[in-house]
Parts: structure tokens; C-alpha cells; sequence
């Protein structure tokens, strides 16, 4: 092992949490590349609810089962996950890490998760394709140039991604005030070669969807869904999933906390098609939760990020894996022994 794989070995050693990693990260990223992770909208109300919400719901264990046996396999369409736990589209990770995406797939396929591109990556998608056989879907902006987006979808599609999650909360980028006050600019040496430039936001609507899912044959997500009356939309215009999201609270302040508008969004969908949630997972508990209240799976982003800044492809794996470990203890400890067993049931109600 070489000094700088031991450095890196002995930091990762010292890591038990995502807090941890947290934690860790800024000392390892520039000031201005912390302020674009880290930051959300305006007064950030919806970035701390995000995480807040969790903490407020209560777990109902039950005892004197036999958990000596956990399955956490999931299905998702047409695919078969490991565990619940997908790595989310975050952009410009070469900020974080200089191997970038290329650590954060390599990090995803050792703790066999799937990893979705972002359209917003530093790396071009042939090159993280070919990183790894691990399983990867592809994050999408539907751009004005529909020739530039085709090219992109024909060029996953040959790189082998399993699906597309279309971003569709974001027709115009919020108010960022952190990011403004770091000056925040891509680094010159950086390049997105999947994005067109100067993009301000995807006003896309029904009917760009409905022309990407005509070019493509794979499952297509939307990504961003609060209301219901959006979700029971993507049923009847024949989406395949959606993951509810606030983008990361990163657009549109005092939105609810994923977690608070997921059991609506479950409730109206009522399993005709697949849900997913990200935002505020930090804890395998968080998990248990999302999937109690009616996802499928759940995706991070930061966190992997602050793993990727940690350790590279190695802290990405422990993240993940510290996460995984923490949900199978929580579904031991409330005893559950497979996904299929974990419902309403799981929390507490006073």
C-alpha cells in the first residue's frame, strides 16, 4: 500500500457514520465547492426540514421474532437490487474528488449499488460506463436542442444505463444565496459534455416527456414529484416511476420535507407504478421509514458525495455499506426479514 492509499485507509478507519463524513469533507474540498454541495434554497428552511422530519417520526419494534435471516433484496423495474439504496445524480463531482464520477461508480459497484449518471458530470458517460459492470441508470435534462438530448440518451443507451430519470422540477434554478455569496463558477478545467451551455433551467412538460419516452425503450422516471395531483399525471401519462424529491431543497424554499409529502404521493399512486425518495437519508433508520411510508427504495447524494471527498471510490463504498448496515439493523431490531415486511405497521403512531 502506498502513503497516500494509507492516509486515506487510516481516515476511512475513523469513520463510523455519515455524520462522520460530513464532518470530514470541507477539510478535503475547496470553500467554494463545500458552499455548492452542502448549500439549499434561500433561508434553507427546506434543507433542515428535510432532515428534521425523520427525527420526528417514532419506530414500533416488535420482539421474540427470528430476524437471523434478513433479505433486503428489492425489485425495481425489471431489476433486481441488492438492498434499497440508490447512489443519486449529483453533478460535478470532480469537484469533491479528482477522479470524480470515476470514484463514485467504482465506490457504488463495490458496495453493489446502483449509480445514476447525472447529466451535470465532469467525466463523459462512456468513460464511467466502461469504469465498472456495476448497474447504472441515467439522470436527464430534456434540453431546447432535442437532437443534443437524443444523442445523450443513444449514448447511454449503448453504455449499457438501465433506466432514465428525467429531472423535471427544476424550469428554472432557485435562489441560491450561499452559492452566490462563494462566487460559485465551474473551474475552467472542468467541462459538463452532456449539458449544453448556459443552461438556466428545464422548462419541459408533458409533452417532452412523452417525446423522450418515444425515442427510448427503457423504464423512464420522473424525478421531483411533491403533489399528488403530479403523481396520479405520470400514472395516467404512463410513467414507469417517480422518485419524490425537492431537489435536494436546493430550488424552491419551504417546500415540505420528502419524507412528509411521500406518504400523499404513495397513497394517491397506490402501487400502479414504482416510488422512490431521496432527501435528508442519513440514518439506516431513515430508510426503514421511506420504505415504511411507500417507496420502493430510497437514493443519497450527498452523503456518497462526502464519502467520494473522504476516501474516494473506497469512502463511497463505506458510506454505502455504513447505511446498508445501519437498515439491516433497523429492520433486525423492528423485526422485519425482508422488504416485502416492512409497512405502516413500522411506525409508531401516538
Amino acid at each position: 500500500m502506498n502513503s497516500a492509499n494509507a492516509v486515506t485507509s487510516n481516515v476511512l478507519d475513523e469513520m463510523f457514520t455519515l455524520a462522520d463524513f460530513e464532518a470530514a469533507a470541507p477539510r478535503r474540498m475547496s470553500s467554494m465547492a463545500w458552499e455548492y454541495l452542502s448549500s439549499g434554497a434561500a433561508d434553507e428552511t427546506t434543507l433542515r426540514w428535510n432532515r428534521e422530519s425523520f427525527d420526528k417520526i417514532k419506530l414500533n419494534p416488535r420482539v421474540l421474532k427470528d430476524v437471523s435471516s434478513l433479505d433486503t433484496r428489492v425489485g425495481v423495474f425489471g431489476q433486481t437490487l441488492a438492498f434499497p439504496i440508490i447512489l443519486a445524480p449529483v453533478g460535478l463531482q470532480r469537484l469533491y474528488h479528482p477522479d470524480g464520477e470515476i470514484a463514485a461508480v467504482k465506490g457504488a459497484a463495490q458496495a453493489n449499488a446502483t449509480y445514476l449518471i447525472s447529466s451535470y458530470s465532469t467525466t463523459p458517460l462512456e468513460d464511467i460506463a466502461s469504469a465498472t459492470d456495476g448497474q447504472k441508470w441515467m439522470q436527464i435534462y430534456l434540453q431546447p436542442d432535442r437532437e443534443f438530448t437524443r444523442d445523450v440518451v443513444q449514448r447511454a443507451e449503448a453504455g449499457g444505463v438501465k433506466a432514465f430519470c428525467v429531472t423535471v422540477d427544476l424550469p428554472v434554478i432557485g435562489v441560491r444565496n450561499r452559492m452566490d455569496r462563494a462566487r460559485f463558477a465551474v473551474p475552467p478545467e472542468m467541462s459538463c459534455p452532456h449539458m449544453m451551455e448556459n443552461f438556466t433551467g428545464s422548462p419541459i412538460t408533458w409533452a417532452d416527456v412523452e417525446w423522450l419516452r418515444s425515442i427510448t425503450k427503457l423504464p423512464v422516471i420522473l424525478k421531483g414529484i411533491l403533489n399528488p395531483d403530479d403523481a396520479e399525471l405520470a400514472v395516467k401519462n404512463g410513467l414507469d416511476g417517480i422518485i419524490v424529491s425537492n431537489h435536494g431543497a436546493r430550488d424552491l424554499d419551504t417546500t415540505p420535507a420528502t419524507i412528509e409529502a411521500l406518504p400523499r404521493v404513495a397513497e394517491r399512486v397506490d402501487d400502479r407504478i414504482t416510488v422512490l425518495m431521496d432527501g435528508g437519508i442519513r440514518r439506516g433508520t431513515d430508510v426503514l421509514k421511506a420504505l415504511a411510508l411507500g417507496a420502493k427504495a430510497v437514493l443519497i447524494g450527498r452523503p456518497f458525495c462526502f464519502g467520494l471527498a473522504a476516501g474516494g471510490a473506497d469512502g463511497v463504498a463505506k458510506v454505502t455499506d455504513i447505511l446498508r448496515c445501519e437498515f439491516e439493523k433497523a429492520m433486525a431490531l423492528t423485526g422485519r426479514t425482508s422488504i416485502a415486511s416492512i409497512d405502516g405497521s413500522v411506525i409508531w403512531t401516538d
